[in-house]
Parts: structure tokens; sequence; C-alpha cells
């Protein structure tokens, strides 16, 4: 079951990132007052949205990870700058949250990758 799911990411990991990509955007501009109440800290959910949005890139693309990592990073960054525009707090502690969840989900995806490597054929690890 574990190997159709990573399957499915390793396949599937352009549109499942696109999408992770539109919700962080969204939630991240939209009003903070419309935002519902979720458990945990403000920093834990950047870390983990981030982490959750570098794993299926990772696991596709491991070689190329740092490349897709600063890119999540700028694109936090700015989000963070936008967020003043849009009635929000962009915060240097935010952006570092978001950096250590991209470290933190490569480090995940490099663990899944060691342990339960993609088939031969079915992705391009490169």
């Amino acid at each position: 079951m574990i190997h159709k799911l990573l399957n499915f990411i390793r396949l599937g990991w352009i549109a499942i990132t696109v999408v992770m990509l539109a919700g962080i955007t969204a939630l991240c501009l939209l009003p903070s007052a419309g935002l519902p109440s979720a458990p945990g800290t403000d920093k834990s959910h950047h870390f983990l949205a981030y982490a959750v949005l570098v794993l299926p890139t990772a696991l596709r693309k491991p070689k190329k990870w740092m490349l897709f990592g600063l890119f999540f990073i700028a694109y936090s960054g700015v989000i963070e700058l936008i967020q003043a525009r849009v009635g929000r707090s962009g915060e240097w502690a935010d952006l570092l949250a978001n950096t250590l969840g991209v470290v933190a989900g490569f480090g995940v995806a490099m663990l899944v990758n060691y342990f339960c490597p993609a088939k031969r054929g079915k992705t391009d690890n490169d």
C-alpha cells in the first residue's frame, strides 16, 4: 500500500506541487480573520506546509532538490512581502519556519527514497 502511495506521489509530483503552491498562496494571502482555526502554532503551520510542499519534488527529483528548494524559499519570501499589501503581516520568523520545513521535507524524502526506492523506469530520479 505504501508503495502505491509513493508511486502516485512520484508520478503526480508536478500536479501535487502546483496544488500545494496554490493552497499555500491562498491561505497566506487571505485575511487572517477568515482563516479556520487549526491546532498548533503559526510557525508549525508554516513548517509543515513547506515540508509537505517539497516532499513530492524531493521524492521525484532528489538530485535537483536544492534548485526546487531555493525556488520554494524565494517564493515564500515573496509571499511574506506581499502579505503587507493584503492586510497581513510578513515575518522573518515565518520565512525561517518555511526554510526549515523545506530542509526537513527533503530529509524525509531522502529517508523514504532510501528505504522505499522508486522502481527503475517508474521515475527518472535525476
